[in-house]
């Protein structure tokens, strides 16, 4: 019964990475949201920070409904949806939000889909 037990234990802990595989998947499956991504890439892709906001890591996500040319209500959704499937960091300061890549989680992501896809 015990070995049961752990491979039951092991299919829960596939079907969580799973559901967080799915979740990044379908948070990219958008072009918009695509490009959000590859924009904060590079702080450069958008306005300077105001100077109380120069020390301030990422970019306020005005500046991306502004370069995104959408209302802010569908890219306050987007970024939502991006942060809950790991792939950027908010933080606040004072009324603004400022969103970054997470790094490391990309790089999860993309391990994971590689394992995924090249798993025998």
């Amino acid at each position: 019964m015990a070995g049961a037990s752990g491979l039951d234990t092991r299919r829960e802990i596939d079907i969580f990475r799973y559901m967080d595989l799915d979740r990044t998947i379908a948070a990219l499956n958008n072009p918009i949201r695509r490009k959000i991504l590859g924009w904060l890439k590079d702080r450069s892709n958008f306005p300077p920070a105001l100077p109380e906001h120069a020390n301030v890591e990422g970019v306020c996500v005005a500046y991306i409904q502004e370069k995104a040319c959408l209302s802010q209500s569908t890219i306050s959704n987007y970024m939502g949806l991006l942060k809950q499937a790991g792939l950027v960091i908010s933080e606040r300061h004072g009324q603004f939000t400022f969103y970054r890549r997470d790094e490391d989680s990309i790089r999860e992501f993309l391990s994971a889909v590689e394992k995924e896809l090249l798993k025998p």
